[in-house]
């Protein structure tokens, strides 16, 4: 794929970038490298004042950032600024919290004292989507530069500006060189990177295909890796929800992001109490979004991230129809300019299908009927993903208990599942391992190094 900013929004190209050499790859490795040697003996104070200067640079330049975003994937121009925002958040959260989350843990052993010490492990790769391009990076970055760990970031092909803009703030930020660089690669590049001796781990947000590619690379090279890759999140509507709330909840649950999210909600399980009441209900408010310019403020679908995507969710739509499926709004790509897709919702999409165990990646809602809520507990668990999922009750308890049985790594009560700075991220099956930000997001890329002190009388 070609390294360019292709606006989705009318399919015209903007501009384009060349790769980098072999040559500039080994200096931004070398830099890395170098300056790992030396940032892992600066103190938390010295990382802190660096992220929170990243973090402010990001609010002041929230508007121009976030127009970078909407132009090369084609976000909403609001949704882009809340990203700029919760992107910042992330940096001042680490750099606030990270030298508490890693102080030397006291044991208290049989004989001797003892102590796990965190320490960096050295220089690490980031593999980042194109859907959420400062927000991804914001999470693998900012805990691993806290750590004492220096990044290098392989982004995606199609957001090669806010990948630059990036790497700029750091460098405005006073990063030293080799702290934090933008690698301008193709995915096959960056997998082959892996092998580098000189690079210690590697993360990777996207689809199970290049995870598993870079994985296998991962292993076997006995390298650390973490993946967060696809979602088919389940939004299950119990008898005593409120409908209406889980009503306005579904269609920011689907439509997020215009549908490109891993944690959207894709699969909407209702008992059947109550199913037609959320169906018709949901099926009028997703009528009513208008598709449009994601820059305008009236818009409440822009397209998707480019053509290609369209193209992919619009023959999803014809075989789920294929398979027995029943379209009942949209299903269909919007007449105009640009990579759009109707808001669609399908039903009657049954195991047999052959897109039942797929991830729709754009604004397609599946739905289900079940008897009860042990059906719908079943039918979010037949998917070979787990990443998050939501329970609508107002029954806590009850949300509880069934949070407990669905295989996720995430389960919201009464909201779809989202993200923040302090909650921890990541998931289960298809949809990879390892966990990312809060506190739990901060141990990946570390050396829990144990150190014993004993006595000369202690027994072996």
């Amino acid at each position: 794929m070609a390294i360019q900013t292709t606006n989705p929004a009318t399919n015209k190209l903007i501009k384009s970038f060349d790769e980098m050499t072999e040559a500039a790859v080994d200096k931004a490795v070398t830099n890395a490298t170098t300056t790992f040697d030396q940032w892992k003996h600066t103190d938390y104070k010295v990382r802190s004042q660096l992220l929170n200067k990243v973090a402010g640079l990001m609010r002041a330049k929230k508007k121009d950032l976030a127009n970078t975003i909407t132009l090369e994937m084609g976000k909403l121009l609001v949704h882009a600024e809340g990203e700029i925002k919760l992107s910042a958040e992330i940096f001042d959260y680490y750099a606030k919290n990270a030298e508490d989350f890693l102080a030397d843990k006291i044991l208290n052993p049989v004989h001797g004292k003892a102590l796990i010490r965190h320490s960096p492990v050295g220089v690490l790769l980031g593999i980042q989507p194109w859907n959420f391009p400062f927000y991804q990076v914001a999470r693998f970055a900012a805990p691993n530069i806290m750590i004492g760990n220096t990044v290098l970031i392989k982004h995606a092909s199609n957001v090669p500006q806010c990948a630059i803009a990036i790497e700029e703030l750091f460098i405005e930020a006073g990063a030293p060189l080799g702290l934090y660089t933008n690698l301008l690669l193709s995915g096959q590049r960056a997998t082959a990177l892996v092998a580098d001796p000189r690079i210690k781990g590697v993360s990777l947000t996207g689809s199970e295909a290049a995870g598993a590619s870079v994985a296998a690379e991962a292993g076997k090279h006995i390298k650390k890796s973490v993946l967060e890759l696809g979602g088919s999140d389940a939004f299950i509507i119990l008898e005593d929800a409120d409908i209406d709330q889980a009503v306005a909840w579904a269609v920011v649950g689907r439509i997020n992001n215009n549908g490109q999210c891993c944690v959207a909600s894709k699969r909407f399980i209702a008992v059947e109490s109550i199913a037609d009441q959320f169906l018709e209900k949901f099926k009028t408010k997703m009528a009513e979004l208008v598709v449009g310019d994601p820059m305008e403020a009236t818009t409440d679908l822009g397209p998707l991230c480019n053509e290609e995507s369209a193209v992919k969710v619009a023959d999803q739509v014809k075989r789920a129809v294929d398979g027995g499926a029943k379209i009942l709004l949209g299903g269909k790509r919007v007449d105009r300019a640009g990579a759009y897709m109707e808001a669609t919702i399908l039903t009657n999409v049954l195991p047999a299908n052959p897109v039942f165990y797929e991830e729709f990646f754009g604004p397609v809602a599946l739905f289900f009927k079940v008897k009860n809520e042990q059906e719908a507990i079943v039918l979010a668990n037949n998917s070979p993903f787990g990443l998050g999922g939501s329970v609508f009750t107002q029954d806590i308890e009850r949300g509880k208990r069934i949070a407990n049985q669905i295989d996720t790594g995430m389960v919201f009560i009464n909201h779809p599942t989202w993200t923040q700075a302090d909650l921890p991220f990541g998931g289960t099956k298809g949809s990879g391992y390892g966990r990312e930000l809060a506190e739990v997001g901060i141990d990946e890329f570390v050396n829990k190094k144990l150190i014993r002190v004993s006595e000369l009388s202690d027994p072996f």
